[in-house]
């Protein structure tokens, strides 16, 4: 490790590629497609372009739970984006998320088709269009959209925060890991406190919030994520730790976490998903 020095930011800043560490060579400071690449495209109604983050995971979770309700119009095919290879910047990509990050959807059962971006926006639209997974009172409802927004606002704290300079910066810094991990140790402790009275971030039923969070704090405190287990001292957050142990068993849960797959082991990875066969 070298020894920080101090940066002084110039007048206006310039891009030399500074950013560093893991996916620093798919990072630009411009959006918009820098190459042609059509997408591939299944037989089903719903098109998934994504990769098993835990973002990802979020919609595949999703897709899956409705698949498993026996909803033969939520049947999909998925297919992985290659973010370090950029093929997020393909034309064809872009065309579906202008924002050039997965996870993106494409609803060709209505005219003109539709297309989605944002793991909370396409929770939402799945949620409304089948009527599951999302309360219809309005009380339960705003609980459900304060959850799934908390979740979208807390993440990158997560995520692009505590994740990146704890596990992918090219050097470790004790000033952006400290703030970091007081932050999602914060996070942790209101949902500990919020799971104490609560089966669900919801209530008694199962939503589309619980979907969203468990793929970044489920998985976190079950020793899956940035391997930070131990330092975050997860197992002190035990409410946490039930809910997300009860979401995990789910066999809907257990297929979404391989869609998209292609790292870890091999019975673990499922590139691409066309139907249910696809999991024998």
């Amino acid at each position: 490790m070298t020894e920080q020095q101090p940066y002084t930011p110039p007048k206006v800043w310039t891009w030399d590629n500074p950013n560093g560490g893991k996916f620093s060579s798919i990072n630009r400071p411009v959006s918009g497609a820098t190459h042609e690449q059509a997408l591939p495209s299944g037989k089903h109604p719903f098109q998934l372009y994504s990769l098993a983050t835990p973002n990802g995971v979020k919609v595949t979770i999703m897709l899956e739970e409705l698949v498993e309700l026996g909803i033969a119009e939520a049947e999909y095919d998925a297919y992985p984006i290659d973010i370090e290879s950029g093929h997020q910047f393909g034309s064809g990509f872009v065309a579906l998320n202008p924002n050039s990050k997965i996870p993106a959807l494409l609803d060709r059962s209505v005219s003109p088709e539709q297309r989605i971006f944002e793991s909370g926006a396409i929770l939402l639209y799945l949620a409304e269009k089948f009527g599951k997974f999302y309360p219809s009172s309005l009380p339960e409802r705003s609980a459900c959209q304060s959850w799934l927004m908390w979740q979208m606002g807390s993440a990158p704290f997560l995520g692009g925060g505590f994740g990146h300079f704890y596990a992918y910066a090219p050097e470790k810094f004790e000033y952006p890991i400290n703030r970091y991990t007081m932050e999602v140790k914060r996070q942790l402790d209101v949902l500990d406190q919020h799971l104490a009275s609560h089966r669900f971030l919801c209530g008694d039923e199962y939503t589309i919030a619980d979907m969203a969070t468990y793929p970044w704090y489920g998985v976190l405190v079950l020793g899956r994520l940035y391997e930070a287990a131990e330092f975050l001292d997860v197992q002190s957050y035990t409410n946490v730790l039930r809910w997300a142990q009860e979401i995990d068993a789910r066999p809907a849960v257990k297929r979404g976490r391989r869609v998209n797959r292609v790292w870890g082991a091999p019975e673990g990875q499922l590139a691409e998903r066309h139907s249910m066969d696809d999991f024998v």
